[in-house]
């Protein structure tokens, strides 16, 4: 009876601990997220709030005027976030294998140098790089052509080719850090019997590194990329602040996150519609849900085996 009260009291213990989370979670998360779901299917005639159904989802998908704004915005996401993965994530990787050397020098060093650029505000980065890029003040001009490289410099951020691209470096500089961490706190705690025993066959360096501890770091760089996936499909800051609500040049950095503010709120000529900005944003939610689900549903069941 003892041992049952025990586990009855764990449980009351849990649940006491667990329910002030789930109110402010609910809140602030679950509350505003069906209350967006609710203003898509509703438009506003005369000042009053009219249902619609899925008629806002039709303009936006199948409407010449808001359809080529959509599709822009998810292209440029798609491109933000495959920068990212394919840049960010795997330069992070290495970064950590390096870190992880115990015979590396001034460790901690580095790794809070390339964690400092995380901690700092998007406003900061932004401005920031816009005056390093200007070909007019910025530095980037003068440290090409220091190295006699000027000849490469173009005015990255002003040109529809160039600037998605360079903003996404951006990111990747300043969130290279995140990736690295993680990568390196998974390479911490493999046990050192299994290294212990790879040498023991012969594998040691790079090797132990491709054969050994790649397959079992597997799962963190799987949960990397799906939370690398959220972020960047919720990208909004960077590109504002260096770029604006109106994404230039011509809506060539436009993210779905700019596209939702700028529907949302208005901007110069444009009227902000709630409405339409809430349908935006509830696609958003579908398509990061039908990723995060699909990470889950047939990409994590088959890293499992490499947990320990």
């Amino acid at each position: 009876m003892k041992t049952g009260d025990n586990k009855t009291h764990r449980r009351w213990h849990i649940a006491v601990f667990m329910v002030p989370a789930l109110l402010v979670y609910t809140a602030i998360m679950i509350l505003p997220i069906f209350a967006t779901m609710q203003m898509s299917l509703f438009t506003d005639i005369e000042q009053t709030q009219v249902y619609v159904g899925l008629k806002n989802f039709r303009t936006l998908f199948l409407d010449e005027h808001w359809s080529d704004h959509f599709w822009n915005a998810l292209g440029n996401n798609t491109w933000f976030f495959i920068i990212h993965m394919a840049v960010q994530n795997p330069i992070g990787i290495l970064l950590a294998a390096i870190l992880s050397s115990p015979r590396l020098r001034f460790a901690a060093f580095y790794r809070t140098v390339f964690i400092i650029p995380a901690i700092l505000s998007f406003v900061i980065v932004g401005f920031a790089w816009k005056l390093i890029l200007s070909p007019l003040w910025g530095i980037a001009p003068w440290m090409l052509d220091s190295v006699g490289l000027k000849s490469l410099f173009a005015p990255w951020l002003g040109k529809e080719e160039y600037a998605l691209t360079t903003l996404a470096l951006v990111s990747v500089w300043q969130f290279i850090g995140i990736p690295m961490l993680l990568i390196y706190a998974a390479l911490l705690s493999i046990p050192e019997e299994v290294l212990e025993a790879g040498e023991c066959d012969g594998i040691t360096g790079a090797s132990a590194f491709w054969k050994i501890k790649l397959p079992l770091i597997l799962p963190s760089i799987g949960i990397i990329s799906i939370l690398t996936f959220v972020g960047n499909f919720n990208a909004f800051d960077l590109i504002y602040a260096a770029q604006g609500a109106l994404a230039g040049p011509n809506y060539s950095t436009d993210i779905l996150g700019t596209f939702m503010y700028r529907t949302f709120f208005g901007n110069q000529l444009q009227l902000g519609d709630a409405n339409m900005g809430a349908t935006i944003a509830s696609a958003m939610f579908v398509i990061i849900l039908i990723g995060v689900c699909f990470y889950l549903f047939a990409i994590q069941r088959r890293l499992r085996r490499y947990e320990f």
